[in-house]
């Protein structure tokens, strides 16, 4: 049985760069899942950041969807795969709906929010079936102020939900606090 690592923690907190230094640890043969879209310079800046650090022999995949195939596809000889990040996944996934958020009525946004749940387990299985490490980095959302718009609220809503579901299956959890970690499972 594979390993999960879920590591969480606010925007500039350590969470990438911990995950990094975890699956360096691993050996060479890292699979990277990259999921961000470059949709805007800020996340085209921030994507060339992830591949300037991120070493050039590991094998980059980026995806967001559809990931179990695309990790039974990378697989082989890897010493572990890292996820990088789970909150901008689930925004591309929960964007993919085109759906007017603001007026959505709660039976659609469940069903969404269980499309997603539906990818996540996905991961969730592939971790189970494979020996090696999955790293997944994600945000911890929602200890601050609650966003004004309905769209981000129901964001943060589901987004906990999403987490609350990966660190059920985690066998190892970290909280990064100010470039500092903390094992709290």
């Amino acid at each position: 049985m594979g390993n999960l690592i879920l590591i969480t923690g606010g925007a500039r907190s350590g969470k990438s760069a911990y995950a990094e230094s975890l699956a360096s640890a691993t050996g060479n043969d890292v699979l990277y899942i990259a999921t961000a879209l470059p949709i805007d310079n800020e996340m085209e800046a921030r994507i060339a950041m992830h591949r300037e650090r991120r070493p050039s022999y590991w094998r980059t995949i980026e995806a967001y969807r559809d990931l179990d195939i695309a990790i039974a596809e990378n697989i082989a000889s890897k010493s572990a795969v890292l996820l990088d990040c789970v909150t901008v996944m689930l925004n591309n996934l929960l964007f993919d709906a085109a759906v007017d958020w603001e007026t959505a009525n709660f039976e659609l946004i469940a069903g969404i929010e269980n499309e997603a749940r539906a990818e996540f387990q996905k991961i969730i299985d592939c971790a189970a079936a494979y020996n090696i490490p999955f790293i997944l980095v994600t945000n911890e959302l929602g200890m601050g102020l609650m966003p004004q718009s309905r769209l981000s609220r129901m964001f943060v809503d589901i987004h906990g939900r999403m987490n609350q579901m990966l660190a059920t299956a985690a066998q190892e959890v970290y909280l990064c606090v100010s470039g500092i970690k903390v094992k709290i499972k």
